[in-house]
């Protein structure tokens, strides 16, 4: 019996700390990502450059590609300030890949709230995957590439991994 409540202790013992091993880089990135979540809910972009570089760069759900800190704060707060002034964002899933270190790269899933289009088209809520390169600068954190694409349900049904043997 006792052996029964050693091996549950290291079992509990494992996933404690399992949960604790995430990276002061991983926590200083989604801490950041956090920020960008804050600027959506706010619908204000002044503070992009506290968790972008200068040089930044995004690739929008469309295709439209903005580059720089100025085209990319710009860009963002027009479209706040028109079509997406009523939604909301909420964080779901922030998976953190550090590549060396000074490079990381993200996946960020987040849900968003229906919005309308310029053209009048209504976009049902859903869930958004950006896909963010970060890079360390004078010891800081700060996104300088993304891009994000809507996660369409139908679609997924039909992924190949679903089916793959692992």
């Amino acid at each position: 019996m006792k052996y029964i409540f050693a091996l549950l202790g290291m079992i509990l013992i494992g996933y404690s700390t399992e949960a604790q091993t995430k990276s002061t880089d991983a926590i200083a990135i989604e801490n950041q990502v956090d920020k960008m979540v804050s600027s959506w809910n706010t619908h204000n972009y002044s503070d992009i450059k506290s968790y972008a570089t200068a040089e930044c760069s995004w690739v929008n759900i469309v295709g439209m590609h903005w580059k720089g800190l100025k085209e990319v704060e710009y860009a963002h707060q027009f479209y706040h300030n028109n079509m997406f002034k009523q939604t909301a964002m909420t964080k779901k899933d922030v998976s953190v890949r550090v590549l060396s270190p000074t490079t990381a790269l993200v996946h960020f899933k987040s849900y968003i709230t229906e919005f309308t289009t310029p053209s009048g088209e209504k976009v049902p809520a859903g869930n958004d995957l950006a896909l963010l390169v970060f890079v360390k600068q004078n010891g800081k954190w700060l996104l300088t590439a993304g891009e994000n694409v809507t996660i369409n349900p139908e679609a997924q049904k039909n992924d190949p991994i679903l089916h793959m043997k692992h």
